[in-house]
């Protein structure tokens, strides 16, 4: 088991850096549909301007997240965003009867990228990351 942890752990710096890139990427992809309707998603036609600023960070914060630029930052308000979004747009949808399984609200995806990004914050971008480039 010990040549097991060894044989993985000499990968984790570069899981690190493909773990923020595909958290980047596909926070990325929702504000795409928010800001620039593709796909055609229903549920993304009409969107308040609540939805379309979470679209705008999600479109630029998830940008930088695929770089690795600012990722501590980045990662840190993507965080705060998706705990907002799980409370007010999964858990509180309607106030007067609040849904607190994330199986029945569908936030569980808010859910693991409130913490898929509150890790990033923690850990940085990875050492294939422009942050560790701009270190040089």
């Amino acid at each position: 088991m010990d040549q097991f942890d060894k044989m993985l752990a000499k990968w984790q710096p570069t899981a690190l850096s493909l773990f923020r890139f595909i958290t980047g990427l596909l926070l990325f992809q929702y504000g795409v549909a928010k800001i620039f309707k593709f796909p055609v998603l229903p549920y993304f036609a009409n969107i308040p301007p609540l939805i379309t600023a979470a679209g705008a960070l999600e479109l630029v914060l998830g940008a930088l997240l695929m770089i690795g630029l600012f990722t501590r930052i980045s990662a840190f308000i993507l965080s705060g965003e998706m705990a907002f979004a799980y409370f007010l747009g999964h858990m509180f949808k309607d106030p007067a009867n609040p849904v607190f399984l994330p199986l029945l609200n569908a936030g569980t995806s808010a859910i693991l990228f409130c913490f898929a990004c509150l890790y990033l914050a923690t850990a940085g971008g990875g050492p294939y990351s422009v942050d560790e480039m701009r270190k040089k």
